[in-house]
């Protein structure tokens, strides 16, 4: 068994943000000078990568950081593959386009479409293909949600349990003592770390923790209150970061191999994942930065689709998929919100979707029987409505074509 990562001390966007590159850009520009010094000192990564950052598209940026594997099986669970004609003229800001002019203007780089447990379509641009490892960007907070509910079913959790019992190395329990599990997964534990990627200041909130070599020591260094836990909705990545630390050490691994222990395995994905690190052999970035094929992504999308069930096999609880599907008390930045997954604008409860920066969509439908995975180098959070009404009007089509077959 592979130790826990400790918490150690810390050494001497609108809702899904701006782009990253624009972040780091500035962040190299604050090193300049004694630049490997000074980035030493901040505890970022070093210049050349920071430069990197800034002009690589957000599909690239992976192999930029450390990383720990998400081991697969050594066989995987066939997904089977039988093409048949999706809607090809879809709705799109007013107008009907073709799907190709869709893909096009948000910068898609694959786009499955799964129908009834069947691949029956699968686009992906030239230079990429079946092994190309794809970032989830923010899809990992729904992915850590799975986790979290596994976790709660064996009995390690339990959403009323509060980050002070869970994690005494935080120490701050006026704070801590007030956060449960449940305000952190439903993105309501008012810590006062914003979705800020403003290049006036590029080291603090979620862009300092996506930056930070000491994820943990960014945490209790950013222990403050903007308002009461589960009094409000508002999306804060630093709470999936809590939940990943937490899983982490109710489970005594790291996350990556918890992943693959009770998903990624069992559900049989075809490829080796990568979850990326803040330093070498140091802790995941719980609240993005999973590495994996678009089939894989569709591989976790039709495990929600189907009760969290993968060929027949209870993976992922059926209360915990229930649970997703409610929404939460209090809506996350003006949507529905439940467990980290969104419900669509305009879709019903069942209709509910991983989202991530630069357009990272894992869209499941249950009513329909619909996954559809569009992974992106579009703009931050742009056309998020359109693009799920793309997809909302794809998977009414698809059921509408199954019904009038005979």
């Amino acid at each position: 068994m592979t130790a826990s990562p400790a918490i150690p001390d810390s050494p001497a966007p609108t809702r899904r943000g701006r782009r990253w590159g624009v972040t780091a850009a500035v962040g190299a520009a604050a090193v300049a000078g004694s630049a490997w010094t000074a980035a030493a000192l901040i505890n970022v990564p070093d210049p050349v990568t920071l430069a990197a950052l800034a002009v690589i598209e957000p599909s690239a940026v992976g192999p930029w950081f450390p990383s720990r594997v998400i081991q697969a099986p050594a066989r995987a669970r066939d997904l089977p593959s039988r093409s048949r004609p999706i809607l090809d003229r879809v709705p799109w800001k007013g107008r009907t386009v073709p799907l190709m002019d869709m893909l096009a203007a948000t910068h898609t780089n694959a786009f499955l479409v799964v129908q009834d447990g069947t691949l029956v379509h699968e686009w992906q641009r030239p230079g990429t293909g079946p092994a190309t490892l794809f970032p989830s960007w923010s899809v990992a907070k729904s992915i850590v949600s799975l986790l979290v509910g596994d976790a709660v079913a064996r009995g390690q959790l339990a959403e009323t349990d509060r980050v002070s019992t869970l994690l005494p190395d935080l120490k701050n329990g006026a704070v801590f003592g007030q956060i449960t599990v449940r305000n952190l997964l439903d993105m309501a534990s008012g810590i006062a770390v914003p979705e800020n990627y403003d290049p006036r200041h590029p080291l603090t909130g979620t862009a300092g923790m996506y930056l930070t070599r000491d994820i943990a020591g960014f945490v209790r260094d950013n222990a403050h209150l903007a308002f009461k836990p589960g009094s409000q909705g508002r999306y804060r990545s630093i709470d999936t970061e809590l939940l990943g630390l937490i899983l982490a050490r109710v489970e005594g691994k790291p996350l990556a191999d918890i992943l693959s222990e009770r998903i990624w395995k069992p559900m049989g994905a075809q490829a080796d994942a990568t979850w990326n690190l803040d330093r070498p052999g140091g802790l995941e970035k719980a609240f993005c930065c999973i590495n994996a094929t678009a089939r894989d992504f569709a591989r976790l999308g039709l495990l929600v689709a189907d009760q969290g069930r993968a060929g027949g096999n209870r993976i992922i609880p059926a209360r915990w998929i229930d649970r997703i599907l409610t929404p939460a008390r209090r809506a996350v930045d003006g949507w529905q919100y439940s467990a980290q997954w969104w419900h669509a604008p305009g879709g019903s409860d069942s209709d509910i979707s991983a989202i991530g920066v630069y357009g990272q969509y894992v869209y499941v439908n249950h009513d329909t029987g619909t996954v559809i995975v569009k992974l992106s180098d579009h703009g931050a959070e742009q056309d998020e409505v359109d693009t799920l009404s793309v997809m909302q009007a794809i998977a009414a089509d698809l059921a509408a074509t199954a019904r009038q077959d005979p």
